[in-house]
């Protein structure tokens, strides 16, 4: 069984202070802003025409989709690329990731990498899917006694 250890920091020393945003490549625009507009509860808050690139918030949360300019994308490989691994969205209740995956396994372009799952053999449990532009995102909701 793998394990996980999580270390504080301790708090006079935190140089940052919170998270901000991200930013994600695309390979269309249209449909991942789509997918996080409808499925995900964000809203469209700005937008760049020139790059192009379209602004997300769901109250909490700023992602930037920028869509890319080449029509020869190379798809990124977990085990053999350096960037990011996957975004991790929590989710409220275990009952809103099942809903959630209700949702969001037929949308266009969505590949479900895994349905629900307890996470390390739980109690926390989580999915991973890529978005239409094949971003991984994992959602998961961490039990809290």
């Amino acid at each position: 069984m793998n394990t996980i250890t999580v270390v504080q920091a301790e708090e006079d020393k935190t140089v940052v202070s919170g998270f901000d945003h991200i930013g994600l490549s695309v390979k269309n625009l249209d449909q991942s802003a789509q997918f996080f507009t409808d499925k995900l509860s964000f809203k469209v808050v700005g937008e760049d025409p020139k790059y192009p690139a379209k602004f997300l918030n769901n109250g909490s949360i700023t992602i930037t989709l920028w869509q890319v300019k080449s029509n020869h994308m190379v798809e990124f490989n977990r085990k053999n690329n350096v960037g990011l691994h996957h975004l991790a969205l929590s989710v409220s209740s275990f009952e809103a990731l099942d809903q959630l995956y209700s949702s969001i396994k037929d949308f266009p372009g969505v590949v479900v990498e895994f349905k629900p799952e307890l996470a390390y053999g739980g109690p926390n449990k989580h999915m991973m899917i890529r978005e239409p532009s094949g971003n991984r995102i994992e959602f998961i909701h961490r039990y809290k006694q």
